[in-house]
């Protein structure tokens, strides 16, 4: 059975058993695209299929985008890696740290030991912590009446650490701030940046933070898995008028789109003979940029998570702005692999030593959900036996 025949029925085998409402997903080796693939609904109960070119949430896979930018500015001297960052943003030039609360509720404050640069922002190393994994940041938010991360705002930006700079892996709003200190020496809103110098660049022709009438007609929708179960649409968007472009979890776009992406990564920085990022800066986001601190488990978060362990008994570590992990997986992914995934249930790895790169997409709440990665281990398991 050849390896496109072998996906196809993995795909339809999750759509037509009812587990997944449409799946795409895609792969690509030194060569080319090996692998496009669609199964399902774009959205339940609604007759549109879903198609290869539908736009999709990319949620958090935007964070390894907004990596890449940080990195040419990096590049172009225009930003360091180490220089504190309040530097370029005055709001992170004096950060301070969560203690506690006091009796009243309000948050209780100390100055942070060290400065926050865009290394340690880029490494989820630089105290910053999520509210939906964090239960103690979203009560800060809370007890100053600031929306959650979603609200695309300064002000849900303007947060104290919850740890001190380079003390411990927390997953958390760092690289919303890288994509504000690409904003800053710029001049331009993030999404423009990223069109003229990635999207364009590399052909990535359905992608950007702002969905066009156009891509609107493909988009899938979201859907909830409830806790008995069943799946049920879910309405939910990014919003399309939010003041800031929030560079770690608000892009939409195709799968094929963020495959150039991630092709372009394992290619050393160029694709089809167009080159957007320099080899060595490629082979520094691709190794570990956090020392002896090790990547964490995320535990699970109301509505919005699962319990998150990507290689339980594997160690991981993280470059800039991806997750590395340190040994081979079960599936067959090379030590040193990367990857990342969003909320929606959308997840990708670039494997530079096998050359292999791959990416699954669906729309479904909560993250890491169990059918949608049981598909992505048969998925990618499939793909590397296919090469042995």
């Amino acid at each position: 059975m050849s390896l496109s025949t072998t996906l196809d029925t993995l795909l339809n085998q999750a759509t037509a058993s009812g587990k997944i409402p449409g799946v795409i997903a895609t792969v690509a080796d030194g060569s080319g695209v090996i692998y496009e693939g669609a199964s399902g609904a774009r959205s339940l109960g609604q007759p549109a299929p879903m198609t290869i070119d539908t736009v999709a949430w990319y949620a958090s896979m935007t964070k390894a985008v907004t990596g890449a930018a940080a990195m040419q500015l990096v590049e172009r001297g225009k930003l360091s890696l180490d220089a504190p960052a309040g530097k370029v943003c005055p709001e992170l030039a004096n950060p301070q740290v969560l203690e506690g609360f006091d009796d009243a509720g309000n948050p209780r404050l100390r100055p942070a030991r060290g400065n926050v640069t865009l290394r340690n922002l880029l490494t989820h190393s630089a105290g910053f912590s999520y509210e939906i994994w964090n239960p103690v940041a979203a009560q800060e938010l809370e007890s100053r009446g600031i929306d959650n991360i979603l609200s695309g705002t300064q002000a849900t930006l303007n947060r104290p650490l919850l740890h001190d700079p380079d003390t411990v892996w927390d997953y958390g709003p760092g690289i919303d701030w890288a994509g504000r200190m690409v904003e800053e020496v710029s001049g331009q809103r993030l999404g423009d940046f990223m069109r003229d110098n990635l999207f364009k660049p590399l052909g990535m022709d359905s992608t950007g933070f702002r969905l066009t009438p156009e891509q609107r007609q493909r988009l899938a929708g979201m859907h909830a898995r409830l806790p008995e179960g069943n799946l049920v649409p879910y309405p939910f968007e990014v919003d399309q008028n939010a003041p800031l472009d929030m560079g770690g979890h608000a892009l939409y776009g195709t799968l094929p789109d963020y495959l150039r992406f991630t092709r372009m990564i394992m290619g050393g920085g160029q694709l089809d003979g167009v080159r957007v990022l320099e080899a060595r800066t490629v082979a520094d986001m691709a190794q570990n940029q956090m020392g002896e601190l090790n990547v964490t488990p995320l535990p699970a978060a109301g509505p919005y998570s699962n319990p998150v362990d990507f290689h339980p008994g594997v160690n991981c570590k993280w470059g800039l702005s991806f997750l590395i992990n340190m040994g081979k997986t079960a599936q067959g992914r090379s030590a040193g692999s990367l990857s990342w995934a969003g909320l929606s249930n959308c997840y990708f790895w670039i494997d530079p030593t096998a050359q292999v790169t791959g990416a699954l997409m669906t729309q479904i709440l909560p993250f890491y959900d169990g059918p949608v990665v049981d598909l992505l281990h048969q998925f990618e398991s499939s793909i590397y036996q296919s090469r042995r």
